[in-house]
């Protein structure tokens, strides 16, 4: 019998590797496979709504031979909803990881300020992001730049060097970020407003969502939506939006079982 594969999607800004030690607790059960950064393939450029960046993440999973297990946090959840929607064929369930889908007036509130960047940037983590420091001195300048902030002194041990590991790159003047702080940018300009019409005619396979109980980013966008999506398929995990660094055992254990009972349903 083979190993189910996985495909996993990572956030945005946060390269798949940031996650070794939430993806370690599912290798045991999952041939995991992933993109390592969206956005960055010249093949697959961010536009709004984020329509290459789904074709990225269907053309994996068409190389597969076999339809997969899809699981995302953030952006890469709300690009596994929008792949399986699309190709349901290579789809076996899709488990999102604090990936709210904006819609109703949030939707329409978003579409507006869309027309106007200083609006769009407003409503976004935009205007941090295209301002964000991203080179330093050395490896060592960058893990106390980011240790210092409390969102990433929360992670688990061990996570942040993961990030870093698979977050550098060389520079002239030390070492940089990998992900273009430019790409990152984009992508939250280009926040999909018409995620609500997926759900008009029901959904194509099994999906779930565990949410962050602290995450600012859940209660910005709302959840009505997303349990309409979901409905029973929903768990919670103390913590922020980032919970699979903080709690990465946690969030693995919870992913897995959220696998378990979406594959039960479609067998059903």
């Amino acid at each position: 019998m083979t190993t189910p594969i996985l495909h996993f999607s990572h956030g945005n800004s946060f390269p798949a590797g940031s996650y070794a030690k939430f993806l370690d607790q599912l290798r045991g059960d999952f041939d995991i496979r992933a993109v390592d950064m969206y956005g960055h393939d010249p093949a697959y450029p961010v536009s709004d709504g984020w329509p290459k960046l789904v074709e990225h993440l269907i053309a994996a999973l068409e190389s597969y031979g076999e339809p997969a297990i899809l699981v995302g946090h953030s952006l890469g959840g709300m690009l596994s909803m929008m792949a399986a929607r699309e190709r349901p064929d290579l789809v076996r369930c899709v488990v999102m990881l604090d990936s709210p889908v904006v819609a109703g007036w949030r939707a329409m509130l978003l579409r507006v300020a869309k027309k106007k960047q200083s609006w769009s940037d407003y409503f976004s983590p935009a205007r941090l992001s295209r301002r964000r420091r991203h080179v330093w001195p050395s490896v060592q300048a960058a893990y106390d730049h980011f240790i210092s902030k409390p969102v990433f002194a929360s992670w688990a041990p061990g996570v942040l060097h993961d990030y870093l590991e698979h977050g550098l790159e060389p520079h002239p003047d030390g070492v940089q970020l990998r992900f273009s702080r430019e790409v990152e940018t984009e992508i939250y300009r280009g926040l999909p407003h018409h995620l609500g019409s997926l759900m008009d005619k029901g959904y194509p396979v099994p999906i779930g969502f565990i949410a962050g109980t602290e995450s600012v980013e859940l209660r910005q966008a709302g959840l009505d939506a997303t349990r309409k999506l979901v409905g029973d398929n929903f768990a919670e995990i103390p913590g922020g939006h980032l919970f699979p660094m903080e709690s990465p055992e946690l969030a693995g254990r919870l992913t897995r079982e959220m696998i378990a009972r979406l594959l039960a349903q479609r067998r059903g």
